[in-house]
């Protein structure tokens, strides 16, 4: 069993990390940068490390201070949680080479199923289906806008390193080919450094539907049932459930199938997810799926599994790493029940979901029955614009979709962040609206109707709340006149002691 951890992350997962460690007697080392000096996730562990300024790259993304405060800390394992080095196939290399246990696929997986061509070819020759398109070897602009046409309008060109929605354009019939090849081109090398495109049809308003898969050291793999993630705003996810809406029992059973079968043909270890688009558009029956991505780490999303399914992913993650066999057959798992995830962020949707820097004034979360609570801050946090702006995932458990749904509102509803600006009131509207309640979901509706949900911004200080102020100020100014300002007992009194 591995005995020392170093959590190579921040926020809500370094917390959640630091939790499931404690339970199995593994000791925590946390990192901080200069903007995370108070942060929870510091005081939680057992020990910390600073290791660096607080823009990223020059500490949570800086693989070689990571690396040295592992060794300094007398780590022997990492987890990388999920997002900066979580995916980098460079860093779980280094851990290797430092002799420690990296809490996660081996680098040659994280490295193969990181270029999505090589992932897309791997997929095919394991019988997993993927979305009709071409991966060109002519990298050519010119090889590229060939492709297209031969794919057939419309399509999208996609970046082999993307995600995100980074480096993806999509081009209509009636769409600038060069352009879009040459704008994913760009973003592309910004974004990862890597140029190389590929192009898929584009399927019309695809459902967003993953699978989370589990494997270990000894031969096991497993499923634990799948996610609904088709509420997106810009390719990011904002809500997630499980079930999924839209997958019956056969079509659970053939994606289920293929998840397992990519973990496999790829070598994987540990925790996964593997994604698919769902093309509803021929009817309830009728659902073709494809093979989008595999995420080779644990997800944001993870707790809606665990609620549905009972069962603890960074336990796991802990014992699979140290060796062990999964702790669960994949019989014995079941779902039970319906769980929806709502993301709350720092960010004020009424000027474009501009995300939000300052110090959290006032922060209480909804404690009833059927409700989770993962969250990296805390009353008097200091929210910073260096990393992402994600506050709190709240989740809402229930024995029906429905049920779940009006439990999630009521707990948002009952969790007043005051200091900085949030997207709570726009998470009701969604959770609210005819289509989410119905289960009509579709990767592009909220970019297409998400403008109606955003509430509008106030455009001067209330009335009501005016004279409040106005009231306090003039009953200040009338006790500061009718009476002479005390010494501060603090300044007058000698030494003293009780």
């Amino acid at each position: 069993m591995i005995k020392r951890v170093l959590i190579a992350n921040r926020g809500e997962i370094a917390l959640r990390i630091v939790h499931a460690c404690r339970e199995l007697g593994i000791e925590t080392v946390a990192v901080y940068s200069d903007a995370d000096i108070r942060a929870p996730h510091v005081a939680a562990a057992d020990r910390s490390m600073h290791i660096g300024p607080a823009p990223a790259l020059e500490s949570y993304l800086s693989i070689e201070r990571l690396i040295d405060a592992a060794r300094r800390s007398g780590a022997d394992s990492v987890h990388p949680g999920y997002g900066f080095l979580s995916q980098n196939p460079s860093f779980a290399s280094a851990c290797e080479k430092a002799g420690l246990v990296f809490i996660g696929p081996p680098a040659s997986v994280l490295a193969q199923m990181g270029s999505k061509i090589t992932a897309r070819r791997l997929m095919e020759t394991a019988g997993v289906p993927i979305v009709p398109g071409e991966t060109p070897r002519d990298q050519s602009d010119s090889g590229i806008a060939a492709a297209v046409e031969r794919v057939g309008l419309p399509v999208l060109v996609k970046a082999s390193a993307g995600g995100g929605g980074k480096g993806m354009r999509r081009v209509e019939p009636d769409g600038d080919v060069a352009e879009a090849v040459q704008a994913a081109r760009r973003e592309a090398m910004a974004a990862f450094g890597d140029g190389t495109l590929y192009v898929e049809r584009l399927i019309p308003r695809p459902r967003h539907v993953e699978v989370q898969i589990f494997a270990d050291n000894h031969g096991n793999v497993v499923h634990l049932f799948e996610r609904e993630c088709s509420v997106q705003r810009r390719h990011q996810k904002v809500i997630e459930e499980s079930p999924s809406p839209v997958a019956n029992a056969r079509l659970r059973s053939r994606m289920t199938e293929a998840a397992i079968r990519a973990a496999r043909a790829s070598g994987y270890r540990n925790a996964g997810t593997v994604e698919f688009l769902v093309d509803a558009s021929a009817g309830r029956g009728a659902e073709r799926f494809y093979y989008l991505e595999m995420n080779t780490r644990l997800q944001v999303e993870h707790g809606v599994t665990e609620q549905v399914t009972g069962v603890d992913l960074v336990r796991a993650q802990l014992l699979v790493a140290s060796n062990e066999p999964l702790p669960w057959p994949s019989a014995s798992v079941t779902q039970r029940g319906h769980a929806i995830e709502a993301r709350v962020y720092a960010e004020d949707p009424a000027r474009g979901f501009l995300p939000q820097a300052g110090r959290i004034l006032l922060y209480c979360e909804p404690r009833m029955p059927g409700i989770r609570v993962d969250s990296g801050v805390e009353e008097g946090s200091d929210v910073p614009l260096h990393y992402d702006p994600l506050l709190a995932k709240v989740i809402a458990t229930s024995a029906t979709r429905d049920e779940a749904i009006r439990r999630l509102v009521c707990a948002l509803r009952e969790f007043p962040i005051l200091g900085i600006h949030t997207n709570i009131e726009f998470l009701v509207g969604i959770l609210e609206h005819p289509r989410f309640r119905a289960g009509d979901l579709e990767t592009g509706w909220l970019d297409a109707e998400g403008a109606s949900l955003v509430p509008p911004g106030p455009t001067e200080v209330p009335g009501h709340v005016q004279a409040a102020i106005t009231a306090y100020e003039s009953e200040s100014e009338s006790q500061a006149e009718a009476s002479p300002a005390r010494p501060d007992p603090w300044q007058s009194l000698r030494e003293w002691r009780a």
